[in-house]
């Protein structure tokens, strides 16, 4: 889990979101005249150094079904004990979903921030990278099966395409979802009388947060949509985590992790090297779909207060948001340390003996032969190469078909990586134009 993220989320940032959110609402209705603004600033004062036994307050939320009722009740007390005046106008018109949901958007936000933070240090890397290593060939490999030679920055292109857009999409996604909730008893503010949205209004201003056109109590998509994106995050960064370990296979060592002390050892085999930030990445990325999965099945609370739907996000919120910070915060390292092997790249391209350029010699007798019958030749040639343990271009050499086809002297361009990378390097420069673009706006 990411420290800083869990710290974001912690239960005593909540209790102090849920104090915040007190405060901010005494202030509020003082400004309309509906609280005395000495009394509203005494709770405010309160709430800025409340104190809560989080133990006692948990053991009471299972009896009262909600942590408000007995945070209430503490918070209270505490005002209590300043001005038994102002302790009346605690809590006053609001509902308990209307702390606890402004609380959980309260600390939140941060949290979205710490995301966001994280996949911009992963896209600085990935960026760097694929513009470092456009030229770089490798063997795409598709099915886990070497396809054809395209620049290694190519690959990480697709990576980086894909921490641009879900970077951006939680951005929107978080913007949504961390605003005020703020109906009171049936999310109407009757206690409020015709003063509701003027107290609405500045109750937002106070909090620094958005207020939609309604209140979401009981319309949880906001959390879900969050929940989504966070999750389709970490698929991202695991993505690149399941690349980067299977590269990393002694039999491949095409790229490796950072180095370092205790970095990816092993408790039994002191020569091990294990990808231990792909490791946390592909970790988070498999147990967030399942939390936002959670999130979308309570979708549908009943009338206009669930039951059994709202009270949780809170938990599985914190578990999901930590553990993609979790799987980004190790890709990030992993992008900004990752070591490349150019040679190993080529000598395993090498090894194929040619047959990633059998594309190449199939559009190219197609010319002469028509695309069916370049194809069978092509197709021919390649099981040769297999049988008698020669190189594609060996074959083709040896081919009458083949020399009729194409002169010799054409022949060895066919198998230059740098002429198999087709859009590669237009590609690799949208991704990062678009990175670009991103991370300036």
């Amino acid at each position: 889990m990411d420290e800083h993220c869990a710290e974001l989320l912690s239960d005593r940032r909540l209790l102090a979101a849920m104090t915040r959110f007190e405060g901010a609402l005494a202030l509020a209705s003082a400004r309309v005249g509906l609280v005395p603004a000495a009394d509203a600033e005494t709770i405010a004062r309160v709430c800025e150094h409340a104190e809560f036994d989080a133990a006692a307050l948990a053991r009471a939320a299972r009896a009262a079904g909600t942590l408000a009722i007995p945070f209430v009740q503490q918070l209270t007390a505490q005002v209590a004990a300043a001005s038994e005046g102002a302790a009346h106008h605690v809590h006053f018109g609001a509902t308990s979903q209307d702390v606890v949901d402004t609380a959980v958007a309260l600390c939140l936000k941060p949290a979205c921030e710490r995301l966001l933070a994280l996949a911009t240090r992963a896209g600085d890397a990935a960026a760097q990278l694929a513009e470092r290593h456009a030229r770089t060939p490798i063997a795409a490999r598709t099915l886990l099966q070497p396809a054809l030679p395209v620049p290694f920055g190519w690959k990480v292109a697709v990576w980086l395409a894909a921490l641009t857009r879900s970077r951006s999409h939680l951005r929107a996604a978080a913007a949504e979802a961390c605003a005020l909730q703020f109906g009171g008893a049936g999310g109407t503010l009757s206690a409020f009388g015709d003063q509701g949205d003027a107290i609405g209004d500045a109750l937002a201003a106070e909090l620094g947060l958005p207020r939609p056109t309604l209140p979401w109590h009981s319309a949880r998509d906001g959390f879900a949509r969050l929940g989504a994106q966070a999750a389709i995050l970490a698929g991202a960064a695991g993505k690149i985590g399941r690349d980067v370990s299977l590269l990393m296979q002694p039999e491949i060592g095409e790229v490796a992790e950072p180095a370092g002390a205790r970095r990816g050892g092993s408790s039994s085999l002191p020569h091990k090297r294990n990808p231990a930030g792909s490791l946390l990445a592909l970790e988070a990325a498999q147990r967030v779909p399942g939390l936002a999965a959670t999130l979308l099945a309570q979708l549908t609370p009943e009338h206009e207060r669930g039951l059994g739907q709202w009270q949780s996000q809170w938990f599985t919120l914190r578990e999901l948001l930590c553990a993609t910070a979790s799987g980004l915060a190790a890709m990030a390292e992993v992008l900004e340390g990752l070591q490349v092997d150019a040679a190993a790249m080529r000598r395993n391209l090498e090894r194929t003996r040619g047959l990633v350029y059998s594309e190449a010699v199939s559009v190219r007798l197609a010319a002469a032969l028509g695309k069916p019958a370049a194809h069978a030749l092509t197709e021919r040639l390649c099981e040769q190469v297999l049988r008698e343990d020669i190189t594609l271009l060996e074959a083709l050499r040896a081919d009458a078909e083949a020399a009729r086809a194409v002169p010799q002297a054409e022949l060895a361009a066919l198998f230059d990586a740098a002429h198999a990378f087709g859009s590669a390097g237009a590609m690799i420069e949208r991704a990062l134009a678009e990175w670009r673009a991103q991370r300036a706006s």
